[in-house]
């Protein structure tokens, strides 16, 4: 199992750009395999990993993830194969729906069939990411275009959680990349259904990257409270809601994992058992001894 980092996801990881590209590089110089960028309503996700590409050698970038929505797939693959340039060949977009919330509420569009959305996104998007040409008409989306910009095809994962955006998954990208689901929703769900489209398509086995909460600490309820009120809303969004549903848990406090160094790499030995290609460890520093710590005890994991 691969070991990233997930830089964004809480409000200590939140950096500016010039922060960014310096935690790249000591993530990077720490040998972790891959650095992951949230798109939210900070840094643009796609932009701030061209740059983050161009200022390190090895690491590989990805967003996790970038909403379909705003962006036409014909755009958005202009601008990941520019990414890729900039990455020398080491960048992975991630998409996702993001949700009804953010898309109605916030840009004023519309969330209707969101799974038939990312259908035809996908059917314009994935073919331009291998340097194709896309020839789609759907009921949403058009795309009729090639771009003129060549460079490595760009892995592209989507973040499916559902069974129908499971099977999109498995037979338009090369795996998922997932938030607020655990081992034992991965194991019985997430895998099953990405594997059994993959197959069906023709496809090699997914990814299956695990973006999950990690806090190395003596003080397991301080740090749970603390993560309940940071990562309050996930518990409230309907898909992430379904995946704390079928894991068993409360929310995203319960889910994460949380306690000493045994209590960690245990969490971690079962991501690797239930079949987890890469853990996207989002740091959560508590305490006095910021994120350090764990850096290097999620860097002694690296195989």
């Amino acid at each position: 199992m691969r070991i990233g980092v997930f830089a964004g996801a809480t409000g200590d990881t939140n950096f500016g750009l010039s922060e960014l590209i310096a935690f790249a590089r000591d993530v990077e110089q720490r040998g972790f395999d891959s650095l992951w960028l949230p798109n939210i309503f900070g840094l643009d996700g796609v932009g701030a990993s061209a740059l983050v590409g161009w200022e390190t050698q090895r690491i590989e970038v990805g967003t996790a993830v970038t909403p379909t929505y705003p962006r036409h797939p014909g755009a958005l693959a202009q601008q990941a194969v520019t990414t890729q340039i900039a990455c020398d060949g080491r960048f992975a977009l991630g998409i996702g729906l993001s949700h009804q919330l953010v898309i109605e509420g916030m840009f004023g569009m519309s969330y209707d069939k969101p799974a038939k959305h990312m259908a035809e996104y996908l059917q314009i998007l994935a073919p331009m990411l291998r340097g194709e040409a896309a020839d789609f008409t759907g009921e949403q989306l058009t795309g009729r275009m090639q771009l003129e910009v060549a460079g490595e095809p760009v892995p592209l994962l989507v973040a499916a959680l559902g069974p129908a955006m499971l099977k999109l998954a498995g037979t338009y990208a090369q795996g998922t990349s997932l938030w607020m689901t655990g081992p034992k929703t991965i194991e019985s769900h997430i895998l099953p259904g990405i594997t059994a489209a993959a197959e069906q398509a023709g496809r090699p086995q997914p990814r299956i990257v695990c973006g999950m909460p990690i806090c190395l600490t003596d003080d397991a309820d301080g740090a749970r409270a603390f993560i309940a009120k940071a990562l309050e809303i996930y518990g409230m969004l309907p898909s992430y809601r379904a995946m704390l549903d079928r894991e068993g848990v409360e929310g995203p406090a319960e889910l994460a994992m949380v306690g000493d160094e045994a209590t960690l790499r245990a969490g971690i030995a079962r991501l690797r058992d239930v079949g987890v290609t890469d853990f996207n460890a989002a740091v959560v520093p508590f305490g006095d001894g910021g994120m350090a710590p764990l850096l290097d005890l999620l860097q002694s994991e690296l195989s």
